[in-house]
């Protein structure tokens, strides 16, 4: 009996069937997972492991089991800063970042909401700036996010102290071409907010 075979037969009861989540997270990644060992090598070294739901194993493990759901709804996927940690130390060279980021983008597609929107709502406000000005400007992000957050006072201290050593800008720089950054973005669609 093939793996895949075996991962059909130990399907779980309720389990929603019509979306292979495995076929098209390789597709998307170009990494196979079936190959894990769950040897926890990922979780080792990963930076924030502590703040997971599933470790990175675990991830590809609901994979394994065709858990769509939980695998597209865990924080793991949205805590994952994408740094090769996990994929270097993979005795089996998945690339678990991979992994994570095509989770992520069927999670969107598919309307899942995201475990932690504020990881969302924050990597969207940076994409609002590149497309604004070509780049990113940290201090517009900081403030967007206070306002949101409402979380004034919280690390000011820090702010002040990047302020003090430039590296905060308080005017934007923008790139010289702005016109292709914006051709770059445009493909999103007309009048939509990269926030929404």
């Amino acid at each position: 009996m093939n793996a895949s075979a075996l991962l059909s037969a130990l399907r779980l009861p309720g389990q929603k069937t019509g979306f292979d989540i495995g076929s098209e997270v390789i597709r998307r990644s170009g990494a196979d997972f079936n190959s894990c060992l769950h040897c926890r090598c990922c979780a080792s070294g990963c930076p924030f492991v502590d703040a997971m739901d599933f470790h990175p194993h675990g991830v590809i493990r609901l994979l394994q089991f065709k858990q769509t759901e939980q695998a597209l709804s865990c924080a793991t996927i949205w805590l994952c800063v994408g740094c090769h940690t996990c994929s270097m130390a993979c005795p089996m060279a998945i690339d678990i970042a991979a992994i994570m980021d095509a989770l992520r983008q069927i999670a969107l597609e598919r309307q899942v909401p995201a475990a932690e929107p504020g990881i969302l709502w924050f990597h969207r406000e940076v994409l609002n700036t590149v497309a604004r000005y070509g780049r990113t400007h940290k201090l517009e992000i900081m403030l967007r996010y206070k306002v949101r957050t409402r979380d004034w006072f919280s690390d000011m201290d820090v702010g002040l102290k990047m302020l003090a050593k430039r590296k905060l800008d308080l005017m934007p720089s923008r790139v010289k071409d702005i016109a292709k950054i914006k051709h770059l973005f445009s493909g999103l669609g007309e009048g939509r907010s990269h926030a929404d």
